[in-house]
């Protein structure tokens, strides 16, 4: 189905399917996470979370395509674009249970998802403060040299302009390190479903490209180019980073 016009984001069909989408996945995780709390395996509870992320996108009429996940070898580091909350969902939707989710710490305090978020082995990264944020660097670095398979959003957040804005250099690096392939995914669509500070969801599509794996034999900062640059081609979008680079020099 497709975005609906802007006049339209108001109406009465949207407001009723937005209170529809948001009561489904607030009964969904509240249903969820006791359920979690009581599964001892790691491995069962990101597999149970992978089932109810498809269930969720499913009953909310979110189709979602995917091409090349078959193709991921790991241990490896995936980084995706970030243009809606409902990343994450996806991507925990359609990924093996095998990775792990790199998300900011905000999100540790969020009720619910923070809990979800840490049964199912999310690894938090601070944003604000230089110390804990380095702290939590090198741990992410040590989970790589052991051959964790993780997922990062390069990008750290997302912006209400259609783009793809500059990358941190902390998934590259952790793979750069432990010498992984770094795995662009290119997600389209969700910014339609659920838009960057809108509240109101609306079903659609949402395709998924698993993009070809990076040698993780190189230098962090051309990791980061590489990827960029294979995202940019994949998606079709604007290059907001170098846009900001040169209003600066301007």
């Amino acid at each position: 189905m497709p975005d609906p016009s802007p006049s339209a984001r108001f109406s009465l069909p949207r407001f009723a399917y937005g209170l529809y989408a948001w009561g489904l996945f607030v009964l969904l995780g509240a249903a969820l996470v006791p359920i979690l709390l009581f599964t001892p395996s790691l491995q069962r509870r990101r597999a149970l979370v992978r089932t109810i992320a498809r269930g969720f996108l499913a009953l909310a009429g979110m189709r979602v395509r995917v091409h090349g996940v078959e193709d991921i070898d790991t241990p490896c580091v995936v980084v995706a674009n970030h243009a809606s909350y409902l990343d994450g969902v996806v991507l925990q939707a359609v990924l093996p249970p095998s990775f792990s989710f790199v998300i900011k710490r905000e999100m540790a305090s969020v009720p619910l998802a923070g809990t979800l978020l840490r049964r199912i082995g999310a690894e938090f990264v601070e944003r604000q403060d230089r110390v804990r944020g380095a702290r939590d660097a090198r741990r992410l670095l040590r989970n790589a040299e052991r051959g964790a398979a993780q997922v990062f959003f390069p990008e750290g957040t997302f912006s209400s302009a259609v783009g793809l804005l500059r990358f941190h250099i902390g998934a590259f690096a952790a793979a750069a390190r432990a010498e992984l392939p770094v795995v662009p995914i290119a997600i389209r669509g969700t910014r339609n479903c659920l838009p960057p500070g809108g509240l109101l969801p609306w079903p659609g599509v949402i395709e998924v490209n698993v993009l070809a794996a990076l040698s993780g034999q190189r230098a962090a900062d051309e990791l980061r180019h590489a990827a960029r640059a294979a995202l940019l081609v994949a998606l079709g979008e604007p290059d907001l980073a170098a846009s900001d680079a040169g209003l600066r020099g301007a």
